[in-house]
């Protein structure tokens, strides 16, 4: 009896092709979009990639602390907005205006 049912059902032939269909695209888009991106991105690295490491990194990272412009006072701005609840009171930095 099923036999009959499924040859008495009518079948669709007018389905349309895949991509005709809204959420195929909508499935496609997501793996295209980083495909292009990746794409993109390598271009932007591989076409005009500046240098961002100096040749001479290691000897001016030593000469960085040799400057005399770099004193203890120069950090003040920055020490100052820190948690200072532990530190005693004469290494605190003097930052009333003058």
């Amino acid at each position: 009896m099923a036999a009959k049912a499924m040859a008495g059902a009518k079948h669709s032939p007018t389905s349309k092709p895949w991509w005709q269909y809204g959420h195929v695209w909508l499935i496609i888009s997501g793996p295209l979009v980083v495909v292009i991106a990746g794409i993109i991105t390598a271009y932007i690295a591989f076409s005009g990639a500046d240098i961002v490491v100096d040749k001479n990194y290691y000897q001016n990272g030593l000469d960085i602390d040799k400057r005399p412009d770099r004193s203890p006072k120069s950090i003040a701005p920055a020490q100052a907005v820190r948690n200072h609840a532990v530190t005693p009171d004469e290494d605190l930095p003097d930052l009333q205006p003058k």
